[in-house]
């Protein structure tokens, strides 16, 4: 039977692959996408969550969320993923309606209609819709199967500041509900998703896959630049699709349960996921913790499921 999952995501080139990716998966039953802000603002999110929806040929609902975080200004990413979130390839306006119902409303409603168990959340961006659907409707964090997400770092530091992931420090209070829900978490960190590095070759090998490959190349050429020039690495890191991935085949991971506490009240390290990693401490696991993938396996799944789209 496939996996129920709703999608929550601030679409973001990496975002749309790992859409992609669910989208192209008989394994998955992709429930729903909700979009959040983050990368870009909430009317860029939406709007792109829907025009990937489209590019891929489905008909997949997508709702709009929580159009800030819980507690403070919203931060953005356009410097990494230009002004819509999706520049490198121009889109068609999507002809996918969104849903009028509010995104953590369809968590919430989902949750309470599925069987206790049955859906996993799939995290993308900042965690902000969950967090608020988990605080307002408390019935349903007993009824989430896992809890998928993109965020944090431990060796590899941050990403928007020394020492945060831009997920995580764009709403901290919010991963602070979400890592103390109680729900079993995995977690695909920087230290797991700067290993997953596109290549010329397999960049070439999407533009000379058809319609689809050819947009999925032109956002990797587009935000490679950034971490190019950032990390002097040989390709971007695909952080998201990490997360799919994932639930597709966690072989390719590797691991360990640990404590992650959220720093929420340090001007210097807020945002910080504060990895147990050797132990140190006798705050009990929350959360499988990724530190390593197989990244040709990765790419492998990514080429032949997105050759089927």
């Amino acid at each position: 039977m496939a996996q129920k999952i709703i999608i929550d995501t601030d679409p973001g080139q990496d975002d749309a692959v790992a859409i992609l990716l669910a989208l192209a998966s008989r394994e998955i039953d992709l429930l729903g996408i909700t979009a959040v802000a983050g990368n870009v603002p909430l009317d860029l999110t939406q709007r792109n969550a829907r025009q990937v929806v489209e590019l891929a040929g489905r008909v997949t609902p997508v709702f709009a969320g929580c159009d800030a975080p819980l507690a403070r200004p919203l931060v953005t990413a356009e410097h990494v993923h230009g002004k819509t979130g999706l520049d490198g390839i121009a889109l068609p306006e999507p002809g996918l309606p969104l849903q009028s119902q509010h995104g953590v409303d369809f968590i919430i409603e989902t949750l309470r209609r599925e069987a206790p168990d049955s859906v996993t959340l799939c995290a993308l961006g900042p965690l902000t819709n969950i967090a608020t659907a988990f605080e307002r409707a408390p019935d349903i964090v007993e009824r989430v199967q896992r809890i998928v997400l993109m965020g944090g770092g431990c060796f590899e530091g941050g990403n928007i500041t020394p020492a945060a992931e831009f997920n995580i420090y764009v709403d901290p209070e919010a991963a602070k509900i979400v890592f103390g829900c109680g729900r079993p978490i995995t977690v695909l960190p920087l230290d797991a998703t700067h290993k997953a590095l596109t290549s010329r070759d397999w960049i070439a090998t999407m533009r000379g896959m058809g319609r689809i490959g050819e947009v999925v190349a032109s956002w990797t050429d587009f935000f490679e630049r950034f971490d190019v020039a950032k990390y002097g690495s040989e390709g971007a890191p695909l952080h998201d699709p990490c997360v799919i991935a994932w639930l597709l085949r966690p072989e390719l991971f590797k691991g360990r349960e640990i404590n992650v506490e959220i720093e929420t009240g340090s001007e210097l390290t807020l945002g910080m996921t504060v990895a147990d990693w050797w132990g140190v401490t006798d705050r009990p696991a929350n959360a499988l913790f990724i530190g390593d993938v197989d990244r040709d396996g990765f790419f492998d799944l990514l080429t032949e499921r997105i050759g089927r789209l």
